[in-house]
């Protein structure tokens, strides 16, 4: 199986522009030493990719996890994991696929599968099946067919299954949901929320020519070519386009925080930049969300032809006050609306702070014009943390395999996310408004 492999100068340059790399900061825990004699799990890595990799780097640094093989089918990838592993001082064993690593590896009690969408499904159903945990990346599946059998086997098998929707373990945004949102109802009534992601023109991935897979291996696992498997995320049978890529994480939040799913689905988007792509490059969607106090509507975009917007984030908007979040701290803040009870005691409690740098704290700032409100006061939450942000949410899989702690997004959870972003790729084909019930959101 495989992900995306790449040159190491080409490995290091992308995940630089991700804010994460897989290089070891002084002083980081040694990788493989268990934090008690009879806690330590074994896991494979499949899929040794750039998503795999970024998973690696917080493998690394999990006390009581024993990395003992990886699997890809591209040769290349498989010689760049162990010659990088070897450096670390870890020693793996390397499979072309992940029928080799299931028949080869005896002493199994994880496996951590990154490789492209459509093989989610037969790698994570063949793992459950062999008495197995899996932890997943997202999407599960390209199909809600695929997607929907993960649900059955996990619950045949009674292994766990967790999806990395990595924001449900990041202690910001459980902060925030738990104790701003639940508790302190600090946006009052919650009436729309908006999320974005936004990426600059990219070239497509290429690769050594040397090391290119002879056509044959690559029509075994499902490629028509070098170029396809290198850039299988945007091709109809492999991926499920910048939704499925970007915009599950996002809106996954949606469903989330607002404690429900949508009603309906409209969307647009079209292959406007991309020539050579099946899927489309840029997309818009509204989902209307039925709420206890009335629709909530949310719109999400994703754009792969300009980084402009502001980055990315997720902003939950309500009448007494709005939080926008991100899982760069620098572009979350949370703003108070005039007509707010006074937010002193969430100040009092450290939940909150009054931004610095920005601007006075104040619902009586001056208006620019009678029509518009009065500049919101912006705060910033108090709660921080220094982790990868894979990190959490692979920590909480492996509690939950030892007992300690429930999954944070079991398969069954994250079917009801991945069904309305499948819903939202329809909606963008049909040019219609899609509507959805709840049981068609239960797997």
């Amino acid at each position: 199986m495989v992900n995306q492999p790449v040159s190491r100068r080409e490995f290091l340059g992308t995940t630089a522009a991700a804010g994460a790399g897989l290089m070891l900061a002084t002083g980081a825990k040694v990788f493989g030493q268990p934090a008690t004699a009879n806690g330590r799990i074994n896991v494979a890595l499949v899929g040794f990719g750039a998503q795999g990799r970024v998973l690696l780097e917080s493998l690394l640094k999990i006390d009581g996890i024993r990395l003992v093989a990886i699997c890809d089918i591209w040769e290349y990838a498989r010689t760049y994991g162990e010659r990088y592993l070897k450096k670390l001082g870890v020693e793996v064993r390397a499979y072309e696929n992940y029928e080799a690593l299931l028949a080869g590896e005896k002493d199994l009690q994880a496996v951590i599968v990154a490789c492209p969408d459509f093989w989610h499904a037969p790698v994570t159903n063949a793992c459950l099946k062999a008495g197995l945990h899996v932890y997943c990346e997202k999407m599960m599946s390209n199909t809600i067919e695929d997607a929907r059998s993960m649900v059955q086997t996990m619950r045949e098998t009674g292994r766990l299954l967790q999806i990395g929707h990595q924001r449900r373990s990041n202690p910001r945004y459980v902060f925030a949901l738990n104790r701003l949102i639940r508790e302190a109802k600090l946006c009052g009534r919650l009436t729309a929320a908006q999320a974005q992601w936004n990426r600059a023109v990219t070239e497509d991935f290429g690769w050594p020519k040397k090391s290119a897979m002879p056509p044959a291996q690559l029509a075994q696992y499902g490629y028509t070519d070098m170029h396809q498997f290198r850039n299988w995320r945007w091709f109809k049978n492999l991926g499920g386009g910048p939704l499925s890529d970007l915009g599950a994480h996002q809106i996954d939040i949606f469903n989330w925080w607002f404690g429900t799913t949508p009603r309906a689905v409209l969307a647009s988007g079209g292959i406007d930049y991309y020539q050579n792509h099946e899927w489309y490059d840029n997309a818009m969607v509204i989902y209307e969300y039925p709420l206890p106090d009335g629709v909530a509507r949310a719109f999400y975009q994703v754009q792969t032809t300009t980084s402009a917007g502001g980055g990315y984030f997720e902003y939950f908007m309500g009448d007494e006050g709005s939080i926008r979040m991100s899982e760069n701290p620098a572009l979350s803040a949370i703003y108070c609306e005039a007509r707010a009870p006074s937010w002193d005691d969430l100040v009092q409690k450290n939940y909150l702070r009054a931004k610095t740098g920005g601007p006075t704290p104040t619902p009586e700032a001056t208006k620019v014009d009678v029509r518009e409100t009065a500049q919101l006061a912006e705060y910033e939450m108090s709660v921080s943390f220094n982790k990868a942000l894979h990190q959490p949410h692979l920590e909480n899989f492996f509690n939950a395999i030892r007992g300690s702690a429930k999954l944070n997004c079991p398969a069954d959870e994250a079917f009801a996310s991945e069904y309305v972003i499948h819903k939202a790729n329809a909606a963008i084909a049909a040019q219609k408004t899609i509507f959805i019930t709840t049981q068609e959101t239960q797997a």
